[in-house]
């Protein structure tokens, strides 16, 4: 329904999107070794990444208002939230294949599949209450956090007391506070009464480049699910063909390091860490691996052949 939409959303959602291609380039680039491994990690990436997450809910929540200003439209309601709950599942299904020990089984989509379901008896009340159910959310991660949530079934909460390993972490604590702030305000600023021009065409005039956002933000989900299988493709190729440079010196003395442990003499550790790192970079074997059990049995795989190459 694309002459229902409001063009400033949409060029805000647009905004998001291409913030959220950057975020994940820079995760990719450090995964593929062209960028510092601790980069995604780095107080300004995260930072970013969460500001990111933040606009996406918040947009989500006002865009709930504009579905449903005067009564909720229940057969739209449950289709957006069926098609949201199925990509979820497909992206818990692909991280599962790519990342088995740290798939997505609560990311950004899960949150607000069920962060929409909270929202329903707001959609229709008086904006304050949605503010103060945005606060509850975001403050309940601090202050309701306990031991109690640390099992596995009760991650998705967000009390739990330690953190997941997982690709893309956004539980209902706190990231369930930002949807509930966009409807809050949604319902301040657009009340039944008022006539805001919600049939404006996409293609206004209203913003700079609000059309091209604006095609952006109406394909967001579909830009979502794409662009990372996209990207992985792109620089796995890109791998082959330009293999960034690799310091193996980390590598080589932690191994060393292994070994002595194990009773290995010092040339023998040195010569057989040192052909596993030239062998790991020249066979290309570990470009594209995700999983560090798999990296583990390759790099054992690689040292077996310096054995068998008389290199210990």
């Amino acid at each position: 329904m694309t002459q229902n939409r409001w063009l400033a959303l949409d060029a805000a959602r647009g905004v998001a999107v291409l913030a959220m291609i950057v975020f994940h380039s820079i995760w990719d680039l450090s995964h593929f070794g062209y960028a510092p491994a601790n980069l995604p990690w780095s107080a300004p990436v995260k930072i970013f990444g969460h500001s990111i997450a933040f606009a996406f809910l918040f947009i989500a929540g006002v865009a709930l208002v504009l579905a449903h200003r005067s009564a909720i439209r229940w057969p739209a309601f449950w289709r957006r939230f069926a098609i949201i709950v199925a990509a979820a599942a497909l992206v818990t299904a692909g991280t599962y294949v790519l990342f088995p020990s740290a798939y997505v089984f609560f990311g950004i989509l899960h949150c607000i599949a069920v962060a929409s379901l909270i929202a329903i008896p707001f959609l229709l009340a008086p904006w304050p209450i949605a503010l103060v159910g945005g606060v509850f959310f975001l403050a309940g991660a601090e202050f309701l956090a306990s031991p109690s949530f640390n099992a596995d079934w009760l991650q998705w909460l967000g009390l739990s007391t330690s953190e997941p390993l997982t690709q893309d972490w956004r539980p209902l604590f706190p990231w369930a506070g930002p949807l509930l702030l966009g409807v809050a305000v949604g319902r301040g600023t657009l009340s039944q009464k008022e006539k805001v021009d919600v049939k404006r065409p996409v293609e206004g005039r209203a913003l700079p480049f609000g059309k091209n956002l604006g095609f952006l933000g109406r394909h967001s989900l579909l830009i979502y699910l794409a662009h990372q299988p996209a990207l992985f493709a792109l620089l796995l190729g890109l791998a082959y063909l330009a293999p960034p440079a690799v310091d193996t010196t980390e590598f080589v003395a932690s191994c060393e390091a292994r070994c002595f442990e194990e009773g290995g003499e010092g040339k023998i550790c040195h010569d057989a860490c040192q052909c596993t790192a030239q062998e790991a970079v020249s066979s290309k074997a570990l470009v594209g691996v995700t999983d560090e059990a798999e990296r583990g049995r390759r790099l054992n795989e690689i040292a077996q052949r310096c054995v068998g190459k008389g290199k210990l």
